[in-house]
């Protein structure tokens, strides 16, 4: 199962993004959407999108949070990182830092895909596809725009 992950649109995205996300199975977005129209072209794409509230947005039919399994591994996807990761997690994916992440911490892999819209300290937009295939996280490749 091949996922695209993203974070921190705030309102843009680069206009090639939507054409570089074919072939996903599922789009998640780790918040900080802002305007949820920011999310149509991402909708019409066709795999399903899981989106989590973030500090910025205001619609709250988005959870703040998620715990998916995909492919029999547990997933966390929330905006700002948690202080820990809940039990029985493998994978913590989140947003917010603007700053791009792949940490093991104990048993737990911390993800975070950078940001669509405004990064931090100089770095390029970036999202990442994330690979899993029974029972493991096969890949996370982060791709700069």
């Amino acid at each position: 199962m091949r996922i695209v992950v993203l974070s921190d649109t705030h309102d843009f995205y680069p206009p090639a993004l939507p054409q570089r996300l074919a072939g996903a199975d599922e789009i998640w977005h780790l918040g900080d959407v802002c305007d949820p129209a920011v999310l149509v072209e991402f909708a019409q794409l066709g795999p399903p999108l899981k989106v989590v509230r973030g500090n910025c947005d205001a619609n709250f039919d988005w959870p703040l949070e998620l715990q998916l399994q995909r492919e029999g591994v547990d997933f966390f996807l929330t905006h700002i990182p948690p202080s820990r990761a809940p039990k029985g997690v493998q994978v913590v994916l989140h947003g917010h830092t603007h700053v791009p992440r792949d940490e093991k911490i104990g048993r737990v892999r911390w993800l975070n895909p950078g940001c669509i819209s405004n990064p931090r300290g100089g770095r390029p937009a970036s999202f990442a596809w994330l690979e899993v295939l029974a029972g493991r996280l096969t890949n996370w490749e982060l791709r700069l725009i």
